[in-house]
């Protein structure tokens, strides 16, 4: 039973050291900026909405 919990604890452990550095390196939220170049359309949406059209 020792051997399980401290094989679980080493886990732990390599987990988080993995953990950190990686969400210091790139979890930062940093996410480049959305460029639009076309106009929007709605293409084929309906102007009216589904309910009304049922009837």
């Amino acid at each position: 039973m020792e051997i399980l919990i401290t094989a679980l604890l080493i886990v732990i452990l390599v987990v988080l050291a993995a953990t950190v550095p990686a969400l210091l390196r790139d979890g930062r939220g940093h996410t480049p900026p959305v460029e639009s170049h076309e106009a929007w359309s709605a293409l084929d949406l309906p102007s009216i909405n589904y309910t009304l059209r049922v009837f």
